[in-house]
């Protein structure tokens, strides 16, 4: 009779009467487009060459393909923006060393280096007792010893002068900056071989592939060098004056809307994972926000999709097959008339709002600088890979694609068809990205005209 009586009890469920009638959340979700982004509708469009193979290269055929819809930046990645990633790497490191040093001496908490102790050193609040649990078992876990040690973002020690520094302080200070004796100009730089960003992520087709669910097995972690490599000036350029893109293109300010140049495919992809984590730590202070979907490269179909704008058959993003308009002006930043780098109005590279966009409010998706893909390159790949969604991406081979030419090459690299590639570590001064990020829910299509 008891026994009875509990299965009435567990059994009873007035608010949905027995139906799969989940209870809504308070406010229905809806996409948010991210700031700087475009959405791009999914569809279906015919990848490859369009017209003769001129160059004779034979791999990229005519192929029907299918790709789901995701956002993609309007314009390549910018020095102000990438400087931002930099400058949060540069912050977190000097934070850590410091925080590192503090709990070493012991310090006070509220006064010379012990204000940027690890954030559970100062932290008076009583804790709960999963908090308490988590800090005893989790805190100064890891290689490192301190994983799981909050930094104290509280204090910001850019805006210490060296008279508030006191000698551990300075103890730090002189470790992540360069000797003064190697100093000139009465400027010490910040080591840029100390500015590494540390991630971790899954091998998620490996683990879908192997028979084990042993998830720690997959797991990938990347330690990388973020700051560019602003020597590709020099070093792509033989018997060439370009030290001032050297001394100022990243740093300067004049440059801050022009694309970042000189970082590999593995800074590109390490800036995508910082993206993502700097956006979802902004959102864990807000109520009622969904964590984003990860910002990454796009691939070699979706960059393709993307740059032809809806237009199929197309040579160029505006079409073609021309490079110029019926007014006689270029519609890209590349290398004209057999080599005069000028006859575009710009030497180098260009803001990277320049020139119309294409249909789907895309700039510079040909030309001024190329932009690493997240495709390792295969001559035979069109032949092999799926036709919904395609990518042919394997970490054993180095060859990374490329698309879209540059300020410095023939109008044959500008179609949106031509296929190039460029090793992963390797950097450029006519190589830069852009990043695309997953469309959720209902899925938009736009198909081509």
């Amino acid at each position: 009779m008891i026994a009875t009586a509990l299965v009435a009890l567990i059994s009873c469920n007035p608010s949905n009467d027995g139906q799969l009638a989940p209870k809504s959340r308070k406010s229905s979700w809806h996409p948010e487009k991210p700031y700087g982004m475009t959405l791009v509708p999914g569809g279906a469009f015919i990848m490859g060459k369009a017209d003769d193979d001129k160059a004779g290269l034979q791999n990229a055929p005519t192929k029907t393909v299918t790709v789901r819809s995701f956002y993609m930046d309007e314009t390549e990645i910018t020095n102000s923006e990438y400087r931002m990633f930099t400058k949060w790497v540069k912050d977190s490191i000097t934070l850590f060393e410091l925080a590192k040093l503090a709990d070493d001496v012991g310090v006070g908490q509220e006064e010379g280096i012990g204000q940027f102790s690890f954030k559970s050193a100062n932290d008076e609040e009583e804790k709960t007792p999963y908090e308490q649990y988590i800090a005893d078992n989790y805190e100064g876990a890891g290689e490192t010893g301190y994983e799981g040690r909050a930094l104290n973002w509280d204090n910001d020690p850019n805006e210490l002068s060296t008279e508030d520094y006191d000698e551990y302080i300075s103890e730090v200070m002189d470790s992540l900056y360069i000797r003064a004796e190697e100093s000139y100009n009465g400027v010490r730089m910040f080591k840029t071989e100390k500015l590494k960003y540390d991630y971790k992520s899954y091998d998620i087709e490996a683990m879908a592939r192997s028979k084990s669910r042993n998830s720690k097995k997959f797991l990938l972690r990347e330690a990388v060098e973020v700051y560019p490599d602003t020597t590709v000036w020099i070093r792509d350029f033989n018997y060439s004056y370009n030290e001032p893109m050297h001394d100022q293109y990243f740093y300067h300010r004049a440059y801050d809307d022009y694309p970042v140049v000189g970082v590999t495919q593995k800074q590109a992809k390490a800036f995508c994972d910082w993206r993502t984590k700097y956006e979802n730590d902004a959102r864990k202070t807000k109520k009622n926000k969904d964590r984003v979907s990860r910002y990454r490269l796009p691939t070699e179909a979706e960059w393709e999709y993307a740059a032809r704008g809806g237009l199929e058959s197309a040579t160029f993003p505006w079409g073609g097959p021309y490079a110029k308009n019926d007014r006689g002006c270029f519609l890209a930043n590349f290398k004209p008339n057999r080599g005069d780098y000028a006859a575009d109005q710009a030497l180098y590279t260009v803001e990277a709002k320049s020139f119309d966009p294409n249909d789907y409010g895309l700039y510079n998706m040909a030309g001024n600088v190329a932009e690493w893909i997240n495709s390792s390159y295969d001559p035979a790949a069109y032949e092999y890979t799926s036709s919904m969604n395609p990518n042919s991406n394997n970490d054993e081979n180095k060859r990374k694609v490329i698309r879209g030419g540059s300020w410095k090459d023939v109008a044959y690299f500008l179609q949106v068809s031509t296929r190039d590639y460029e090793y992963a570590d390797s950097a450029r001064s006519y190589i830069g990205f852009r990043t695309v990020q997953d469309y959720m829910g209902t899925d938009v299509t736009g198909g081509q005209n």
